[in-house]
């Protein structure tokens, strides 16, 4: 069997599944805000969210590992399949047609080309740790960058509707999975993990009744305390168990 990997740009999608794609919603948690990975293909002005295609030999998760790793550099990445996106109104070729027009794509009939059939897309969020990503392009992106959540420009087909589903998904697991396992730095203050509750869910918390409720999930661990002036302001610090 050839060790070539499959090329996107061919114009049949040799080695790929057919009408099967994948987008990912990365999440990141960085001053107190909530930022989502946005790609910009080469030459156009569109945005997207990251995606890729399944190779014939690969697993469908296995497929979104590598989609993610590729635009973040991190090889263990927290995944989440969440939703199937599948509406006939989703199948829009005409960003694709404009990209392929703007980097000159040469086939000898672009409306057959693979890229502009209808795809259903399995969608998976991500959650990482900001400072640890390194957003990277490729070929036929201009740039890979995090966006605020609330500051999102427009997006190609329908990927604003997969934020906002990705979004609610990731509401209704916050307390069932702790979600900031992998937006937090593995030690942080009761502070710090409200804040990302508060930024996920878009609303103020009660402080006192904030921590009971994490102290009594039992999956935090105090581990010393924060100084930052006196001893006495010194707030604790905490990491998930197992960690």
């Amino acid at each position: 069997m050839s060790s070539t990997k499959p090329n996107e740009s061919d114009p049949a999608g040799k080695g790929f599944i057919p009408h099967l794609a994948i987008d990912a919603v990365i999440f990141g948690f960085h001053d107190n805000q909530l930022k989502v990975l946005i790609m910009r293909y080469s030459k156009t002005g569109l945005n997207a969210l990251p995606g890729g295609f399944v190779r014939d030999n690969e697993d469908l998760n296995q497929a979104a590992k590598r989609v993610a790793q590729e635009r973040t550099g991190l090889s263990d990445i927290f995944l989440e399949q969440f939703y199937v996106f599948g509406d006939v109104s989703r199948h829009d070729p005409s960003p694709f047609i404009t990209f392929m027009e703007a980097n000159e794509t040469t086939t000898n009939d672009l409306k057959k080309h693979w890229l502009l059939q209808r795809f259903i897309s399995v969608g998976y969020f991500a959650l990482v740790d900001f400072t640890k990503v390194s957003p990277t392009p490729d070929k036929i992106f201009d740039s890979c960058e995090w966006c605020d959540l609330t500051a999102l420009p427009p997006l190609i087909q329908d990927h604003n509707t997969i934020v906002e589903k990705a979004l609610q998904s990731l509401r209704e697991k916050l307390d069932d999975k702790l979600i900031g396992f992998n937006l937090l730095p593995e030690e942080f203050t009761m502070a710090e993990l409200q804040a990302l509750y508060e930024t996920i869910l878009n609303k103020k918390l009660l402080r006192p009744a904030f921590q009971r409720k994490m102290l009594a999930l039992g999956k935090l661990e105090r581990i010393a305390k924060k100084f930052s002036g006196g001893a006495h302001k010194a707030p604790y610090l905490y990491k998930f168990r197992g960690k």
